[in-house]
């Protein structure tokens, strides 16, 4: 697990390194105060750049994994074009990778690949996302088959082979979300 409780509030969280996929600013990664966080602090994106095709990651400097499983909690806090949290899985750079996110705006979950910088849905799910409350978001990567689960109840497994290599980890958001981010749980699978 992250431990985002001994971070430094104002800060960018340590341990990570920030880029964009798309277009638009660069978003702005920060540990927060917030008495509902689990810890008491969270990392929120909070740039409300409004560009639609627009994708911040906070990627984890320290973890390469092929077959692992990421969770995190995750709370939709604001955003007029989108209120998103995902987590991304074998991440080669930030125009490749694999990710399964949550939209309170859309009400659906979904898991998409990202090959040279464009987003292709592999998988969805018409589910209730409420903003201004804590969800948990996973996605188990094992082989080229991929689950992804939400609030503990897996919604669907998609089967790919693009990625197969070992890659980084990272957080996501979309366009003008501002999302908190709490218990960031990676683990590795034999």
């Amino acid at each position: 697990m992250i431990a985002i409780d001994r971070m430094t509030t104002d800060s960018p969280p340590a341990g990570f390194s920030f880029a964009r996929t798309g277009s638009g600013a660069e978003g702005e990664w920060i540990v927060v105060a917030d008495p509902t966080a689990r810890g008491g602090r969270a990392i929120e994106q909070r740039s409300v750049d409004r560009t639609d095709y627009r994708f911040p990651l906070a990627i984890h400097e320290s973890f390469s994994a092929k077959d692992l499983i990421m969770q995190v909690r995750f709370k939709p806090v604001a955003g007029r074009i989108d209120q998103a949290g995902g987590v991304v899985v074998r991440l080669a750079d930030p125009d490749n990778y694999y990710v399964a996110r949550a939209n309170a705006l859309e009400h659906n979950v979904r898991f998409y690949r990202v090959v040279a910088g464009r987003r292709q849905q592999l998988g969805t799910s018409n589910i209730r996302v409420t903003s201004n409350e804590w969800h948990n978001l996973a996605l188990r990567a094992e082989g080229n088959r991929f689950t992804v689960s939400y609030d503990g109840a897996v919604l669907f497994e998609v089967k790919d082979d693009t990625f197969r290599e070992t890659g980084g980890v990272a957080l996501w958001t979309k366009a003008d979300s501002v999302t908190r981010f709490d218990q960031v749980t990676i683990t590795t699978l034999p």
